[in-house]
């Protein structure tokens, strides 16, 4: 036999041998069985019972405190149903509670679907031109192919919301409503994205064909008549001028005008909310006091690329509570999933005793959890209580959710102080309620991370 071909057979037989060591042998098997004998009990409970069920602490006094020392007043729950948009739900609800509070209105809501109509689009031509940037570069760079696994989502986080309202103005929910597809965006997402994807490889060809910029901006602005024409199918024409009365709370009117979205926005907002709000962050694994910032981290191409602040978590509760006790509300974000009971509305470390049920602990902590991917922000609500105790320190918090009033507590989720630690990720709050010394720390340079990274994650 060939010398070489010899050595190369030996050396993979010392690789199979090698990767055979770390395999589950019959002996470690018959080790693995015995080391924690059946609880035939509960495995006959689980076969047809769910996990939290099984798990729920029936005990947990925190899940009947419904009282709170400080609390915005809000009318009218909000229902994102099937789709990712409580990020757009959430911001247009802090604007809605001050709005309902200064004219003395009833329930109102401003149309989501205009703002998302104007959202899907800025975020195609976000993919379409970020595409025609990133030409020069092979398919399997790292940001060329971050955009083609990410072209489009329902999902977004409060820089949407400035990107949209400022450029785009408000409309009352009543002058454009809901649609089917504005509640339920998967197949509408699903089709705009498979379109970008080939929009997005039309202009790679292209532009790898010699295309100069300004026929590539030609063939973008075709493709982007496209997109809307979908989404004008799906969602409704958004209005560019509507006649609107406004009603106070026991239906009378306040007054009769005929606006434009951007005219109805600065005449009921009028605030200028890219420069208005400080994002905050909690995440143990970066340095605190520190700006950071992602790349693509936006909606629209000529958006707002946001920075975030990494505090302490004692440091964001002070301004949250500052601004609750002034009746303001807050876009906030967390990883809603984690220790919820979805019956009480109540998110509680001790609602669930997983560590009995299935004899281990689970000990990692926040650090551990987003190193590991084992948490992250995953939903928007608008933070708007805190209960206090006799020292001013904080027992639990409420949120104004967008799932329906039937949902959590009354349409709210309840949030212990200890959760709130573990499970919150993003605060944004008006500047007059941050300390001057924080907000110099906004005007240090940020760290830019990449458009991969997990803070990138968008609000569902």
């Amino acid at each position: 036999m060939n010398r070489i071909l010899f050595s190369f057979l030996l050396g993979g037989l010392a690789l199979t041998a090698t990767a055979q060591s770390g395999g589950i042998s019959s002996e470690m098997l018959n080790r693995i069985r015995q080391a924690h004998p059946a609880n035939v009990a509960l495995t006959n409970a689980l076969a047809g019972t769910a996990i939290n069920q099984l798990a729920l602490n029936p005990r947990n006094a925190e899940a009947n405190d419904t009282y709170f020392s400080h609390k915005v007043p809000s009318k009218g729950i909000t229902d994102q149903q099937s789709s990712g948009r409580c990020w757009l739900f959430t911001g247009l609800n802090v604007m809605r509670a001050a709005m309902i509070e200064k004219y003395g209105l009833g329930s109102f809501q401003f149309s989501q679907s205009y703002c998302f109509f104007y959202d899907q689009l800025e975020k195609a031509n976000l993919f379409l031109q970020a595409t025609i940037d990133l030409a020069s570069k092979p398919m399997d760079d790292k940001t060329v192919e971050w955009l083609f696994k990410n072209p489009l989502s329902d999902g977004g986080t409060f820089c949407g919301v400035i990107d949209v309202v400022g450029k785009y103005g408000l409309v009352p929910d009543e002058i454009m409503p809901e649609s089917y597809n504005a509640n339920n965006t998967s197949r509408m997402a699903s089709i705009l994205s498979l379109k970008l994807r080939e929009y997005g490889l039309t202009l790679r060809e292209a532009a790898a064909k010699g295309e100069k910029n300004a026929a590539l901006q030609k063939r973008k602005e075709e493709m982007l008549g496209t997109i809307y024409h979908i989404l004008e199918i799906c969602l409704g024409c958004p209005p560019q001028e509507f006649d609107y009365t406004l009603k106070d709370a026991a239906g009378k009117p306040i007054s009769t005008k005929k606006y434009t979205p951007k005219s109805f926005y600065e005449e009921y907002v009028g605030k200028d909310l890219k420069n208005s709000y400080v994002m905050l962050m909690n995440d143990p694994t970066r340095p605190y006091h520190k700006t950071y910032t992602i790349d693509l981290d936006r909606h629209s191409y000529d958006g707002v690329q946001w920075t975030y602040l990494n505090l302490p978590v004692e440091e964001i509760k002070q301004m949250a509570i500052a601004s609750i006790k002034d009746s303001t509300m807050m876009y906030f974000s967390c990883d809603v999933g984690k220790m919820l009971n979805s019956k009480t509305g109540v998110l509680s470390l001790k609602n669930y005793d997983y560590e009995s049920l299935f004899g281990t602990n689970f000990p990692m902590n926040k650090a551990d959890r987003i190193r590991t991917f084992a948490s992250a922000s995953s939903h928007a609500m608008t933070l708007m209580a805190v209960d206090l105790d006799e020292n001013d320190k904080p027992k639990k918090w409420m949120v104004e959710n967008s799932w329906g009033a039937s949902s959590g507590h009354n349409g709210h989720l309840i949030m212990t102080d200890e959760w709130f630690d573990e499970y919150m990720f993003r605060l944004v709050v008006d500047k007059k309620y941050v300390p001057a010394a924080t907000l110099k720390l906004m005007e240090q340079k940020p760290t830019v991370l990449p458009a991969w990274d997990p803070l990138f994650r968008n609000e569902d």
